[in-house]
């Protein structure tokens, strides 16, 4: 396992809720050093969990225990990385190279420029943490490490 890890919320998301990968998700997170994610997943991550309330597979009283355990986790565990200037101009490449959605584009983007500091300061590369087949492909494309905990029933 590699030592700095950045979580796409599609992978991150389970750690919280029981699917395919949820297992691998949580085991690889109760072992890693440095776990990173954009603050976008905060976001991403809330509509994914109040989806699956509105759509009934997270009762109210599981969805609050996975909003607690959502926060605690944001506040004490995951490296969030704001997005500033340079991951939005990285993230209008991506998106004109690769035609991604938005968010995949700044996810991506947030990736990339960690990548390249932790490569400028001779560290080991990160891996890239998605459940999407399609984001995946394009992480590969542009020279990250990746990993599909969908791959890892």
């Amino acid at each position: 396992m590699v030592s700095v890890s950045y979580f796409d919320t599609s992978a991150l998301i389970k750690q919280y809720v029981t699917e395919t990968g949820s297992d691998w998700v949580r085991a690889y997170l109760a072992t890693s050093r440095a776990v990173f994610a954009s603050s976008l997943a905060v976001v991403e991550a809330t509509c994914a969990f109040v989806r699956r309330l509105r759509e009934g597979t997270l009762t109210p009283v599981r969805h609050a225990t996975v909003i607690r355990a959502f926060d605690y986790d944001i506040a004490y565990r995951y490296r969030l990385l704001d997005v500033v200037t340079a991951t939005v101009e990285t993230a209008r490449r991506l998106a004109t190279e690769h035609t991604l959605r938005a968010y995949d584009a700044v996810q991506l983007a947030t990736a990339c420029l960690l990548n390249q500091e932790l490569q400028d300061s001779n560290q080991d590369s990160l891996a890239f943490i998605c459940a999407d087949d399609r984001l995946l492909a394009v992480a590969k494309a542009e020279g990250l490490l990746t990993d599909d905990p969908n791959y890892h029933p």
